[in-house]
């Protein structure tokens, strides 16, 4: 396990929901502070507000992978097809491994199958993330 999932499961012990906790981890490599990462994201917990939609975690992820490739407003096609890219490559990857990106049913409401365990999910869009974009060069997937 990685030093920054390492960060990310203890800011879930902290209190932070799933999507905080990821991009709490990260935020100071694209040049957010933890009060501002922790504000974006409050509202994207258990599946983006209570909704039970896609996975927090991840969302945590495609913040922090935007705000690192993302380098002018409006950003132009490339730009786009890139954040697009590297999204889909996390998401995708999270889904092969996991079975889903849906928060309802990676936690098994409805079907009594859990999936993944919210401190598993933390790990695994922490983890897909930094392979994605902050691994050393040379150990990236896909990315800048």
């Amino acid at each position: 396990m990685s030093e920054r999932s390492e960060r990310a499961l203890a800011k879930h012990k902290e209190g932070c929901n799933c999507s905080q906790s990821v991009a709490c981890a990260y935020c100071d490599l694209v040049g957010l502070d933890e009060t501002q990462a922790r504000r974006i994201m409050g509202g994207f917990g258990l599946g983006m507000g209570c909704m039970e939609g896609t996975c927090g975690a991840l969302s945590g992820a495609v913040v922090i992978a935007s705000l690192k490739l993302s380098d002018t407003l409006p950003d132009g096609p490339a730009k786009k097809k890139q954040i697009y890219d590297v999204c889909g490559q996390i998401l995708r990857a999270f889904q092969e491994k996991n079975g889903s990106v849906i928060c309802r049913e990676l936690k098994g409401v409805g079907s009594g199958k859990v999936l993944r365990s919210c401190d598993g999910c933390i790990q695994d869009a922490a983890e897909l993330l930094e392979a994605a974009l902050f691994a050393p060069d040379g150990e990236k997937e896909g990315g800048a």
